[in-house]
């Protein structure tokens, strides 16, 4: 079958992302000094604020990196490493590189999966090091009749075979902490002792937990001081609104500015990334709100 793209769609496509960067570029000199969209005052930038890019799935690519630029973004997650060049030309980073073979449901729990998971940190590790990157993630994957403690030893196996892929590079893994309770049924990462236990047995500075308080506030709770303690094993950081994965706002029940003053207390200096889903019309002033409301 050919899978060729028409000339006419193609240049419909290209026609439409050049709109899309024009109409960003227009934005960006519209907003560049508007209090409503950046705030009346400076970032304090003492929270490194990313995004992560499949919440904005309805946006351009290029479009965001200069809207989400306008609004504070200094990085933007969950992106391809080809994606990476188009963030540098926007003077923007990427705080965490994804793309691993098996996703969330088939990951390093399974031994089965070793194989592909290693295969694609050994092909993917070098160029994401050498555009400058720092971070990929990677997954527990589901039980599926796996007890906890086999689960684990499964994860280290795999994972030593993986640092020293990524230590070579200095480029860190981090395993996502995730709720089994209302997204992710039966995902084995779903408890932040359970992950910190992972990253004692691996005993490298290049694996840690990707703590993301939305989902961890589901199934564990106690965020702030569950930061304090643990925060030597947490590499990376995602928000959300509880209930629903939305807003930052009045409209959840997590106080984000307390969190955000907790992370910052503990010396942390990567990068926290807002993973909520836009309801707001406007979603990079939704973007704009939750910057806003984590940069204490």
């Amino acid at each position: 079958m050919d899978h060729q793209i028409p000339r006419r769609d193609l240049l419909k496509k290209v026609a439409l992302g050049a709109a899309a960067v024009a109409s960003a570029k227009a934005f960006s000199k519209h907003h560049e000094n508007s209090s409503a969209m950046t705030g009346s005052s400076p970032l304090k930038r003492n929270i490194h604020h990313s995004a992560c890019r499949w919440c904005y799935k309805g946006i351009e690519f290029e479009e965001l990196c200069i809207k989400g630029k306008v609004v504070g973004l200094e990085a933007i997650d969950l992106v391809d490493v080809d994606e990476i060049p188009t963030l540098k030309k926007h003077g923007l980073a990427a705080s965490l590189v994804w793309g691993v073979p098996g996703g969330i449901v088939k990951g390093l729990n399974r031994l089965e999966n070793h194989d592909a998971i290693v295969e694609f940190f050994a092909a993917t590790a070098p160029k994401v090091a050498a555009q400058g990157a720092k971070r990929m993630i990677v997954f527990s994957g589901n039980r599926d009749g796996l007890d906890d403690e086999q689960g684990l030893e499964n994860c280290k196996i795999g994972l030593e075979r993986i640092m020293p892929i990524v230590e070579k590079q200095n480029v860190q893994v981090v395993m996502e902490l995730l709720n089994s309770k209302r997204n992710h049924p039966d995902y084995q990462c779903d408890h932040t002792s359970w992950g910190v236990e992972l990253v004692k047995r691996v005993g490298s500075e290049q694996f840690k937990l990707l703590y993301d308080i939305y989902h961890m506030q589901i199934m564990d709770g106690d965020v702030i001081d569950t930061i304090r303690e643990n925060h030597q094993y947490f590499g990376h950081y995602h928000t959300g609104g509880v209930p629903g994965r939305n807003e930052i706002d009045e409209t959840q029940e997590l106080y984000y500015p307390a969190i955000m003053q907790a992370i910052v207390d503990t010396g942390f200096d990567g990068y926290v990334a807002q993973e909520f889903v836009p309801t707001w019309e406007d979603p990079i002033a939704a973007l704009a709100h939750g910057i806003r409301t984590c940069d204490v």
